[in-house]
């Protein structure tokens, strides 16, 4: 029953144009297709996004274009070249709208830091690659070193090895 529940979902993945971490974004796609959710990958001024692991991802949009209410998830893939949406205001405008229309907001590795600096996670539970910590702290998270986290609508992940941990989290929100 669960298939046909998410069968009607729609989940953004958003990587870096060069630099993305190749299993956070594989893995958590190939357990969300396993649910017929449907996806969409966005990135910036590139057709095809390179990760840093030698993989390639055709982006179906530049994030410029994207509709948040088209889809009932948005996930930011970390990796080195997240540093991209750091400072950037179309990266925060997403995260920050969808959260207030009640989407699933979600990062892994290092990406929640983008939702650190769109100020989406003042007072909420986090967790982060380690490096990415002092961002989260100062932007009012509260960290909590574990593998994944969730508070509410939001699902953090400190890194590849929690991937698919972090696709399994998103799928049972996505079931509610």
């Amino acid at each position: 029953m669960i298939n046909g529940i998410l069968k009607e979902k729609k989940a953004l993945f958003i990587v870096a144009p060069e630099g993305f971490q190749d299993t956070e974004l594989v893995e958590p796609m190939k357990e969300l297709e396993k649910h017929k959710i449907e996806i969409t990958i966005a990135s910036k001024k590139v057709k095809e996004a390179k990760g840093k692991l030698g993989g390639t991802a055709i982006v179906d949009y530049d994030i410029d274009d994207i509709l948040v209410q088209d889809y009932d998830a948005v996930i930011f893939v970390g990796g080195p070249g997240a540093a991209t949406y750091f400072d950037d205001e179309t990266a925060h405008s997403i995260a920050r709208e969808a959260l207030e229309e009640e989407k699933i907001v979600a990062a892994i590795c290092i990406a929640p830091v983008i939702l650190a600096n769109s100020g989406i996670l003042k007072n909420k539970k986090a967790t982060v690659f380690p490096s990415g910590k002092k961002e989260l702290e100062e932007a009012g998270a509260k960290y909590t070193a574990e593998d994944v986290t969730v508070d509410g609508n939001i699902v953090t992940a400190n890194g590849p090895a929690a991937a698919k941990k972090f696709a399994q989290k998103i799928i049972e929100l996505l079931s509610k």
